[in-house]
């Protein structure tokens, strides 16, 4: 197999460059991915209709047509650093209502995004960020108060069954269907050691919650990938409180 086994987050971008041609065929083996997009968009809706959204690792678009079909004429900017998947989210038709930018997220206060958004969607990024702590303060900077902030990831419960469970199907299907498609495993490897070395639930919870959020909440999927993947929500308070001197 390729030499490319051991990415680190630096390079993850470049990675995706290079696994854009067949990324949505691979994602596409995955029978319930869209699904699990469209169920975790539903989170987003208590923001109402013509929420302005920003999609950071809006990838090829998934993630954007999730929201589209989920959310009542929302106004969204899609974000990623990859110039490649960006390119091939770009072909797709996209109604007027949708910007794309091509930026990394710790860059996202200079990219002109007219802020503050309503809503944060954050798809299998945070898990690929150097410093999670700091893309959470920087996309709590980009809500409004009260706003909504939705992460989508594996996120494995810290019990043996999710991490054995997440290990055989990375092993005997991810990977090798990559090999099949691309004879590139590098980034399919990184996500499987990516998402063992992530964030417990319980674990992300105690980081949002520290980042000055409020109202975290965290739901699994079903099927296999039942607390290996999760869906978290948190929100930005609508008020500071000042300690009485």
């Amino acid at each position: 197999m390729t030499a490319h086994t051991d990415l680190d987050r630096s390079v993850v971008p470049a990675a995706f460059d290079r696994a854009a041609a067949h990324y949505d065929r691979l994602v596409g083996l995955n029978p319930g991915y869209h699904a699990h997009l469209r169920a975790a968009a539903r989170a987003a809706r208590a923001a109402g209709p013509g929420a302005r959204v920003l999609d950071v690792g809006c990838g090829t678009g998934a993630s954007t047509r999730a929201l589209l079909s989920t959310l009542v004429d929302p106004e969204i900017v899609a974000v990623d650093a990859s110039p490649a998947m960006l390119a091939l989210a770009e072909r797709r038709p996209w109604p007027g209502s949708v910007r794309f930018v091509h930026s990394a997220v710790d860059d996202l206060p200079g990219a002109e995004l007219e802020s503050p958004f309503d809503v944060v969607f954050a798809a299998y990024l945070l898990r690929n960020v150097a410093d999670p702590d700091a893309t959470l303060a920087t996309l709590r900077r980009l809500l409004r108060p009260g706003g909504t902030l939705v992460l989508h990831d594996y996120t494995l419960a810290d019990r043996l069954r999710p991490r054995l469970v997440w290990t055989v199907v990375c092993w005997s299907v991810i990977i090798p269907a990559a090999w099949a498609l691309s004879r590139d495993t590098g980034l399919y490897r990184y996500l499987w050691r990516s998402a063992r070395q992530f964030d417990s639930p319980s674990r992300l919870r105690r980081r949002l919650l520290d980042a000055g959020y409020t109202d975290v909440h965290a739901h699994t999927v079903g099927g296999w990938q039942r607390d290996v993947l999760h869906t978290v929500t948190a929100t930005v308070p609508r008020t500071v409180l000042r300690e009485t001197p």
